[in-house]
C-alpha cells in the first residue's frame, strides 16, 4: 500500500489506512479496578421510607470479612460530595453534601463481620432515588446499588361548596402533603365514580404535593358523595364526606338556559385554546425530560469505567500506535510489521487488547475535530484480510463520520444518525447480559443511538481513525480518561 491514503465509507470496505489507538480510562465509580477480594451486596428490592421519618440502607460484604479499616462511601449521581463517609476507622464529615450534614448515621455494630448501614433522619422527597454503598480496600474497589422509595401520606381531605354549575353544585376536595403524586376521586354513596368536573395537581415548597379535584352534584344524582385521595405506592388513602339538601339546588327559569348556551360556547372555545397552549409546553417539558433521562443514563453507564489499551498485533500497518497504546493515528507511511492473522489488512482498523464476554462496560474516545473516524464494538471472530463489510450481520456495532458533519450507525444497511451538536468525545456502554451497545455525546451529555441484540461470544472495542477531508491525517483517536467528578480515574 502506498503512502497516499484513499477515502474510508461506513458499512462498506476499508480501503484506506486508518489511525488505530483509542484510550479508555477507569472510571473509580462503582467497577472494581483489581480484581475484587470481595462483593458488595444489598437488599433486591427498594427501601421505602416516609416523609419525616427515617430510612435504613443496608449492605455486606461476600465473603464476610472485617470493613473496619476499610473506606466506605455513600453517594448518589457523583462519587464526590457524598451522603456519608467512614474512613481511617471514623466517620469523615468533610466532604458530606450539606442536605445530609447531620441527619446521616453509619450503624457499625456488624462491621467486623462486613455488614453496615446507613441511617437517614428526617426523610425528604429529594431523598427519593438511587443510592450506592461502595467499598474499598488496597487496590480493590467494589459496590452496590440501592433505591431508596420515598413515601409522604397526605392530609384528610377538605370539602367546600363553590356556587352553582351547570343546573347542580360545585364541590371542590382539597388535600396536601402528599409523595408522589397523588389520585384524588369523587365517589357517590355506592362507591361508584363520579366525573370531575377539574383536577389540579400541584407541588408544594417543601417538594411534597397537593391535589384539587372538583365535581358537579345535581339534584337528580345521589346528594352524599365521599373525596378519596390515594397514593398508588403506599396503596393508602383518606376519604371524607358532604351532604348536599335539596333546598340549596337552583330551579330552571329561561335566563339560566341561555347562561347554560353561553357557558358551554365557552366550554368549548376555553378548552380549545387550553389545548394548543398545554399541547405546546408540552413538548418543551418532554424535550427537557428526555434530555435529563439520557444524562442519567450516561452518568450511571461512568460508573462501569474500564481501562482500554490497543493491541499492536492487530494493528493495521498504517496506524501509529503511542508507547503507553493510547492512541492510535495515521502514518504517513506503510510498516514493515508481520502479516499475521490477527492483523487487519487493508482496513485501517485496531482493536484493543481488552475481551468481553459479560457484564457492563464503558469507556470513552476522543475524536476532537476529525472529519472521518469509526469506533464501537466488534466480534472477537471477525474477519481482518481483504475488504470488509462493517455491519451487525457481520459482528460490528459501530458509529461512523465521515466528511465532518455525516454520522451514521453499522445497522445492514447503514443508518443516518442525526445529530445536533458535534461530539468531541464519543462515550460507548456495553451491556452484555442485556444485549445492548450504546453510544452518548459526552460534550452535551445526550444519547445518541442504542444497538439490542443477542450477543455470542468475546466483544473487543475496536477503532478506525480515518482521514481528515482537507487536513492531516495525523489527528489521533484517543482513549481518554472519565473526568474526576463522575468519579473516575486519571489514566497514566
Amino acid at each position: 500500500m502506498t503512502g497516499k491514503v484513499p477515502s474510508f465509507s461506513p458499512g462498506c470496505t476499508a480501503s484506506s489506512v486508518l489511525p488505530g489507538y483509542v484510550a479508555l480510562c477507569l472510571a473509580l465509580q462503582v467497577h472494581r479496578l483489581a480484581s475484587a477480594q470481595f462483593t458488595v451486596t444489598g437488599p433486591d428490592h427498594p427501601v421505602t421510607a416516609s416523609v419525616g421519618g427515617e430510612a435504613v440502607l443496608p449492605c455486606h460484604l461476600s465473603p464476610r470479612m472485617s470493613a473496619e479499616n476499610m473506606e466506605v462511601r455513600w453517594f448518589r449521581s457523583q462519587f464526590s460530595p457524598a451522603v456519608h463517609l467512614y474512613r481511617d476507622g471514623q466517620d469523615q464529615y468533610g466532604e458530606q453534601m450539606p442536605e445530609y450534614r447531620e441527619r446521616t448515621e453509619l450503624l457499625k455494630d456488624n462491621i467486623t463481620n462486613g455488614r453496615v448501614s446507613l441511617r437517614i433522619r428526617d426523610i425528604r422527597p429529594s431523598d427519593n432515588g438511587p443510592y450506592v454503598c461502595f467499598f474499598h480496600s488496597g487496590v480493590s474497589y467494589e459496590n452496590a446499588v440501592l433505591e431508596l422509595q420515598v413515601e409522604g401520606l397526605g392530609s384528610a381531605p377538605v370539602i367546600s361548596v363553590e356556587g352553582h354549575q351547570d343546573g347542580g353544585i360545585r364541590v371542590v376536595c382539597r388535600s396536601a402533603g402528599w409523595y408522589p403524586e397523588p389520585k384524588a376521586q369523587w365517589r357517590d354513596l355506592q362507591g361508584q365514580l363520579l366525573p370531575s368536573a377539574s383536577e389540579k395537581i400541584s407541588p408544594e415548597a417543601n417538594g411534597l404535593f397537593q391535589t384539587e379535584i372538583a365535581t358537579v352534584i345535581t339534584e337528580e344524582s345521589n346528594q352524599k358523595v365521599s373525596c378519596c385521595v390515594r397514593t398508588p405506592r403506599l396503596n393508602q388513602e383518606r376519604e371524607s364526606a358532604i351532604s348536599i339538601a335539596e333546598l340549596f339546588f337552583p330551579r330552571v327559569s329561561p335566563w339560566m338556559v341561555a347562561l347554560g348556551v353561553i357557558l358551554a360556547l365557552l366550554a368549548v372555545l376555553i378548552p380549545l385554546a387550553s389545548y394548543c397552549f398545554w399541547r405546546q409546553h408540552r413538548a418543551k417539558g418532554e424535550v427537557t425530560r428526555d434530555k435529563l433521562q439520557a444524562e442519567l443514563r450516561w452518568r450511571r453507564a461512568q460508573i462501569y469505567s474500564v481501562d482500554v489499551t490497543l493491541d499492536p498485533v492487530t494493528a493495521n500497518p498504517n496506524l501509529v500506535l503511542s508507547e503507553d497504546r493510547k492512541r492510535v493515528r495515521l502514518g504517513d507511511k506503510r510498516q514493515d510489521l508481520p502479516n499475521n492473522p490477527e492483523r487487519f489488512d487493508p482496513c485501517p482498523c485496531v482493536l484493543s487488547a481488552e475481551g468481553f464476554g459479560g457484564g457492563r462496560r464503558y469507556w470513552e474516545v476522543e475524536v476532537g475535530d476529525k472529519t472521518a473516524w469509526d469506533v464501537g464494538v466488534c466480534r472477537e471472530s471477525v474477519s481482518r484480510k481483504g475488504q470488509v463489510t462493517q455491519t451487525t450481520k457481520q459482528g460490528y456495532w459501530a458509529m461512523s463520520l465521515r466528511n465532518g458533519d455525516k454520522y451514521s450507525v453499522s445497522t445492514s444497511p447503514w443508518t443516518p444518525l442525526p445529530i445536533s451538536v458535534r461530539p468531541s468525545r464519543v462515550g460507548i456502554f456495553l451491556d452484555y447480559e442485556v444485549g445492548e451497545v450504546s453510544f452518548y455525546n459526552v460534550t452535551d451529555r445526550s444519547h445518541l443511538f442504542t444497538f439490542t441484540g443477542t450477543f455470542s461470544g468475546e466483544l473487543r472495542p475496536y477503532f478506525c481513525p480515518c482521514n481528515n477531508i482537507g487536513g492531516t491525517n495525523a489527528a489521533p483517536l484517543i482513549i481518554c480518561p472519565v473526568p474526576a467528578e463522575a468519579g473516575g480515574n486519571l489514566c497514566p
